[in-house]
């Protein structure tokens, strides 16, 4: 689509640095094209605050301001945590956001009649993918714009000059610069000092964690819990009926205030590059914990191995965007079946960064003291092991029979 013919843009809109110039660079440069802001609310808190006066004040002609939150823990964030995926060790907080947001925006710009959906992500991250292979599933022909990988700026410094000239104002400056990410599971961390793997995040100054404090900073006694599930799914925290986004947001609280769900990684991007950023994810950590401590007593074996390689796969996909694709689809059905057993109960202790098991139970565990028990049984014949073992061992006495004789 040629530039002349762009009248209406749906942008994505979430406040920060990059879509607030953005709103005045493409009237700028799509010939003052009317601009409709979405903010899809994931759980963002305090960054919603002020959104609509300021989106209005830089050009757009009206702000959207989606709750997504309930949608966002019940169908993106249960159905990863229930395959355990992990995309390594990162609890991918950003990755399934983007899918839910993407749809939301493209629902508005068919609504809207536009011409043309906008982003703000960089052409060196994964977001640029994540939101056009979700838009790409439900709007496949239409126009994207992507001003990172139009515009003549470079860096966010020269972001913070164009807002500065625009009279666009900012929550940061050029000393708290960080490139953020939050919602209701996590806050990323990238830039600045951490572009230098030999830094060590500054887990103790003011003002840097903002979802818990430091394990240095954590009580010196420790904070026990315990969570419910059905089926896979958290349904109660110490006692308490819960809907999935509470107990989300209850253990932030309790796993923030103990230092718990930091992590520093060098990752490997999806475009090729590794890039290095520190995640607070304190209640989808525990959740991550609780979740995995439980299946332990009610999948079997067999199960629970091909699961745990799956869950690989299944973290690449959300990890690349490819949410709204067949195969994860087809991956959550699997994941549903395995958790038709996994209700029950843990118990877990929070100390100083740490989550120690405190207990679990289940009626599907397929685990039986009396079967496991070192003292004495009734149930369990040791001598049937000479049998398997021999079985077992076959192959294996067959290979050296025969290699003794390939050395004779």
């Amino acid at each position: 689509m040629e530039k002349k013919d762009i009248k209406k843009v749906v942008l994505a809109y979430s406040g920060g640095l990059d879509t607030s110039i953005i709103i005045p660079w493409l009237k700028e440069n799509y010939n003052n094209c009317e601009v409709i802001a979405v903010s899809g609310n994931v759980g963002q808190a305090d960054e919603l605050e002020g959104l609509e006066e300021k989106a209005i004040k830089t050009g757009a002609s009206k702000l959207y301001v989606e709750d997504l939150s309930d949608e966002f823990v019940e169908d993106y964030i249960i159905p990863t945590v229930k395959a355990g995926a992990l995309y390594e060790e990162y609890m991918l907080g950003t990755s399934f956001a983007r899918p839910i947001i993407a749809k939301r925006v493209v629902e508005i710009a068919k609504k809207e009649g536009a011409d043309a959906i906008c982003h703000g992500c960089t052409g060196k991250g994964n977001d640029q993918v994540r939101f056009e292979l979700a838009i790409k599933a439900f709007a496949p022909d239409m126009h994207i714009i992507a001003p990172w990988r139009e515009w003549s700026i470079k860096s966010r410094e020269e972001e913070i000059e164009y807002a500065e000239k625009h009279n666009i104002p900012l929550k940061i400056n050029r000393e708290t610069n960080y490139s953020k990410d939050k919602n209701l599971w996590h806050l990323s961390h990238e830039g600045l000092d951490l572009e230098d793997a030999g830094n060590e995040p500054q887990y103790e100054k003011k003002g840097f964690l903002e979802m818990g404090v430091s394990p240095l900073e954590a009580p010196d006694k420790p904070t026990y819990i315990t969570m419910e599930f059905e089926k896979g799914v958290p349904v109660a925290l110490n006692d308490k009926k819960m809907s999935p986004k509470n107990i989300v947001l209850e253990l932030n609280k309790l796993g923030g205030a103990n230092g718990i769900g930091l992590l520093d990684i060098v990752e490997n991007r999806l475009v090729g590059m590794k890039c290095r950023g520190v995640y607070e994810t304190p209640g989808g950590a525990i959740l991550y914990f609780a979740h995995k401590y439980l299946e332990t007593l009610c999948l079997d074996k067999m199960t629970a191995h091909k699961k745990q390689e799956l869950s690989v796969t299944f973290a690449e996909l959300v990890y690349n965007g490819q949410w709204f694709t067949p195969l994860r689809e087809a991956l959550s059905a699997f994941v549903d079946k395995t958790q038709e057993r996994v209700t029950g109960k843990v118990k877990l202790k929070l100390y100083k960064g740490n989550i120690i098991k405190a207990g679990a139970w289940s009626d599907y565990s397929l685990y039986s003291e009396e079967i496991a028990t070192f003292g004495e049984d009734h149930v369990y014949n040791q001598a049937d092991a000479t049998g398997f073992i021999n079985l077992f061992g076959l192959p294996i006495k067959v290979q050296a029979q025969v290699d003794e004789k390939l050395k004779k």
